[in-house]
């Protein structure tokens, strides 16, 4: 319960108040609670964090394009990550210019699509490439032919496929191409009101140097929006266990060739007679029968032994292993 005044009290705070001595505003409650003004029209279902975890994942995605496309293009390739808004999808889409390039991907098992936009001057840059040009885009833009929307079909399924290892750490996600639209009016894959995340990466192919967009639906990623953290993406990262990667390597070099040579002797002899050299001459060398051979593990020296047969072939039985030390 607060604090009750007296009469003489109350008529010294009027006095103070009448007179300017004291300020109204500064006897107000400190601990009042500001209102924060909440668009309906554009609720904030993505937070920061959100659009930075997008922003990692799309940068791992940019590296990954990096290193793939120029085995298609034949062209170096430089991609990086721009920005990472949250916008509605209508206007997303009223900034589509015409002709575009949208490709409709299904990004299961996640429900929903999400679309990737390539901006045309790279479309073109794309296609003459893939056809022997120098990758040099139109000076006035027309619309796609059906022979060049499918040769940009094979460069999207390629960046589609990509879209699995970044997302790995959120979700394991089978994303495949469904059509790739020329139209903006045809590519409606949710309401014009829907919350959308929205990155923007910047690419250059050469010389040539152009956006893509990635349009993410909230709907899309509702299911996963509690791992969209930086706090989760790494914990995450951290708990994956080491010895899977040491089995995995070691599983590797375990298939790796390695050349294995028994040196049965080594002897001299001059130009002239190995000039003269024919088949069924005898060549003396350094070894008796009895002795020990060398083997070799690429260059080096690892073990020691006895010459011999395995059926109809020529083997040797290891007697003895040289140490690194020895």
């Amino acid at each position: 319960m607060g604090e009750v005044l007296s009469q003489n009290e109350i008529d010294s705070l009027l006095k103070a108040l009448s007179s300017g001595e004291l300020d109204v505003e500064e006897i107000k409650d400190k601990d009042e609670k500001k209102v924060k003004d909440y668009d309906f029209a554009r609720p904030a279902k993505f937070s920061k964090e959100h659009l930075r975890t997008l922003e990692i994942i799309f940068e791992h995605y940019g590296r990954l394009l990096s290193t793939n496309l120029p085995v298609y293009l034949r062209k170096s390739v430089q991609v990086d990550v721009m920005s990472s808004q949250a916008v509605i999808y209508s206007e997303f889409s009223n900034a589509l210019s015409n002709p575009v390039l949208l490709g409709i991907v299904n990004f299961g098992p996640l429900k929903g699509n999400i679309i990737i936009e390539i901006a045309e001057n790279l479309g073109y840059t794309i296609v003459d490439r893939m056809l022997g040009g120098m990758g040099v885009p139109l000076d006035k833009a027309r619309e796609f032919s059906e022979i060049e929307l499918l040769i940009l079909e094979r460069i999207y399924n390629v960046c589609v496929s990509l879209l699995e290892e970044p997302w790995a750490n959120v979700c394991e996600v089978m994303p495949r191409l469904e059509r790739i639209e020329t139209n903006s009016q045809f590519a409606q894959i949710i309401s014009p009101t829907e919350m959308t995340a929205l990155v923007t990466l910047n690419i250059k192919i050469g010389d040539v140097e152009g956006l893509i967009n990635i349009c993410l639906p909230y709907l899309t990623l509702e299911n996963v929006m509690d791992k969209l953290n930086t706090k989760y993406w790494y914990s995450s990262l951290q708990e994956k266990d080491e010895q899977i990667y040491t089995d995995t390597i070691e599983a590797l070099i375990s298939k790796a060739p390695m050349p294995l040579k028994a040196v049965l002797g080594n002897s001299v002899i001059t130009v002239n007679d190995f000039l003269g050299l024919q088949m069924g001459d005898i060549i003396r060398l350094d070894k008796k029968v009895d002795e020990e051979l060398n083997v070799y593990v690429g260059n080096i020296k690892k073990f020691t032994a006895l010459p011999g047969a395995s059926g109809d072939n020529y083997a040797v039985r290891i007697t003895t292993v040289v140490r690194e030390e020895q």
